[in-house]
Parts: structure tokens; C-alpha cells; sequence
């Protein structure tokens, strides 16, 4: 039974608990790996709502460049930005693209990206701080994750969308 950071040992005959309890030194969490030009970033999982193909976004006269505009996903309508604008990325390829919609307690995002990769499983342990001089993106990078095939960005979403910025956009 897992109770508060700690896992309880059964005995063999799993009727009685095992004498000691062992610490859970780390418990994985879990990211959508996207890419974003040609640099790999993970994005938290529980923040990801869904994965669509780009929408009919309408524009939204006097907003940054990174505010694409407004969508309609069933009934709802929401904020749409281009990350990889937010983050002065250049796009990959055009046509490549995917919308992630993220979720913040009561407000959703759509989030233009180059692509979505796949869905990491790690542990705080497994993650570095950002280097100082990283480049223009440092700020919004909370650690790097090397994976098995490259190293991986983990973005912090609240800091990077300024969601109360964007909310007045769309107000």
C-alpha cells in the first residue's frame, strides 16, 4: 500500500506487512515530448488536455506576436499561441504542426508546436538544472532531461504563457 511517500513491504505470504517500510526515493512523473524547430522540450503531462491538428484560428488585432488568435474547440473558445513564437524559435516545416490544448485550473490554451514526439516517464533525479548561458529560452526552461536520443527542455508553462496576459487577449 503506497501512503505518503512511503511504500509498505508485504511479506511473502502477503497477509503481513514486512517488518521495515522503505522510503520511495523518487516517483517518476511524466511529460509530452514536443518539438519546437529543432530542439526537443516536455511539456508536464497533467497540464496536457489533448493533441489536435491545426484549427481555423481567428486573429485578434493588437496582440503580441506569439497570440495566433482564438479557436472554437467544441463550443469552447480559447486563447491559441505559437510557442515556438513566444520562445523566437523558427518552425521547422510548414504543415508539420500539431495544437496542444493545456490546461490551467480554469483556463485552457492551444499551443501551436512542430510536432509531438511522445510521452516521457522520469524522475526528478534524472533532471539537470539548465545551464546559465543556455540561450534566449533559459528563462522559461526549469531543467534539462537527457533521454535516450537527445537532450530534452522541460519548459515552465505558467511563466512561459504569462497566462493572465494572454486571458486579457481573449477578453
Amino acid at each position: 500500500m503506497f501512503h505518503e511517500g512511503r511504500l509498505k513491504v508485504h511479506s511473502e505470504d502477503n497477509n503481513t506487512p514486512a517488518p521495515a517500510e522503505s522510503k520511495v526515493s523518487s516517483i517518476a512523473e511524466r511529460y509530452l515530448e514536443i518539438a519546437l524547430g529543432s530542439e526537443k522540450y516536455a511539456l508536464p503531462l497533467p497540464r496536457v488536455r489533448e493533441v489536435i491538428a491545426p484549427p481555423k484560428v481567428t486573429e485578434v488585432p493588437g496582440t503580441p506576436a506569439y497570440y495566433v488568435g482564438m479557436m472554437n474547440l467544441r463550443g469552447q473558445v480559447l486563447s491559441v499561441i505559437d510557442l515556438r513564437k513566444r520562445l523566437n524559435i523558427t518552425p521547422k516545416q510548414e504543415g508539420q504542426e500539431a495544437v496542444v490544448i493545456l490546461e490551467f485550473d480554469d483556463v485552457s490554451i492551444g499551443a501551436f508546436v512542430d510536432s509531438v514526439n511522445k510521452v516521457l516517464s522520469f524522475s526528478g533525479s534524472e533532471v539537470s538544472a539548465p545551464p546559465p548561458n543556455l540561450n534566449k529560452t533559459s528563462a522559461h526552461v526549469v531543467g534539462i532531461y537527457q533521454s535516450e536520443e537527445n537532450l530534452v527542455s522541460i519548459l515552465a508553462l505558467e511563466k512561459l504563457l504569462d497566462l493572465p496576459k494572454i486571458a486579457s487577449h481573449a477578453a
